[in-house]
């Protein structure tokens, strides 16, 4: 059973979407440097300095709380309550000066995700998912009811990510859906949750891509898990993540996925 998560710790998981939405606003469809990563993914001064803010922010309030952050690393992983920090969550689609990117905060509790949210900077909107209700804007949101694969919306965030067998069985489950979008990052995650979307298959992702948005999609009636059908526990990255509106479509993508 998942630990509630402590009012204190929303309370201050709302302020630093809000501090990181005040640095990142500044620099939005601005002709900002793009520095490469090691792993020749992009990154701004936009995704280093919303970190730092929320690090910042976490110290003062909680000094003994560990942090995980794409851009600084970690500290302290081994306490009970752990924040996962993903600044700017499609960075590509930033810069680039579209909207399909967000803020994502996770807090674990031993491990296991209590809360996440997906806030984006520009729109002003905001999932959050804790205890047994996800909302946006704080309206209490569902997954889609739709069932069949025939009628169902599949996203992922980028082909790039999939080697070639598992591109293959993406594309056997492309071809059995309504159709397929790409490069939405976490906002395709709000997507789902609020019922627009209802598949979102991912590969080669890490834990600030992910954990933020499982407290968000369950809370909202959806199934998370890897391709094999297995829970998702908390791990530094993931090979394999689907994504379902319901536990219907869950398994029909899953006997495509499986048995490509």
């Amino acid at each position: 059973m998942n630990h509630a998560c402590p009012p204190a710790c929303l309370a201050l998981a709302h302020a630093m979407a809000d501090a990181a939405a005040q640095v990142i606003r500044p620099h939005f469809r601005k002709r900002i440097a793009i520095d490469a990563k090691a792993d020749s993914s992009p990154v701004t001064i936009a995704d280093r300095d919303a970190e730092a803010t929320m690090r910042q922010m976490i110290e003062a309030h909680f000094p003994d709380h560990g942090i995980r952050g794409e851009e600084f690393g970690s500290c302290r992983t081994d306490a009970e309550w752990v924040w996962v920090l993903d600044p700017i969550d499609g960075t590509k689609s930033f810069v680039s000066g579209s909207l399909a990117f967000g803020t994502q905060i996770a807090l674990l509790h031993r491990g296991e995700p209590v809360l996440g949210i997906i806030n984006q900077p520009i729109t002003g909107e905001r999932w959050v998912g804790t205890g047994g209700m996800a909302t946006l804007g704080g309206e209490a949101i569902r997954t889609s009811e739709r069932t069949t694969l025939d009628q169902a919306i599949l996203y992922t965030s980028a082909l790039e990510q999939f080697d070639r067998p598992r591109h293959d069985r993406f594309s056997a489950l492309a071809a059995s859906v309504r159709f397929t979008r790409l490069s939405h990052d976490c906002y395709a995650a709000g997507l789902l949750a609020l019922g627009g979307v209802d598949l979102l298959v991912e590969s080669d992702v890490f834990d600030y891509d992910i954990l933020p948005q499982l407290p968000i999609v369950k809370a909202a009636g959806g199934v998370v898990t890897d391709w094999g059908g297995e829970p998702l526990k908390d791990a530094r990255s993931y090979a394999t993540v689907l994504m379902a509106a319901n536990g219907d479509l869950h398994r029909a993508a899953l006997d495509v996925l499986c048995r490509t």
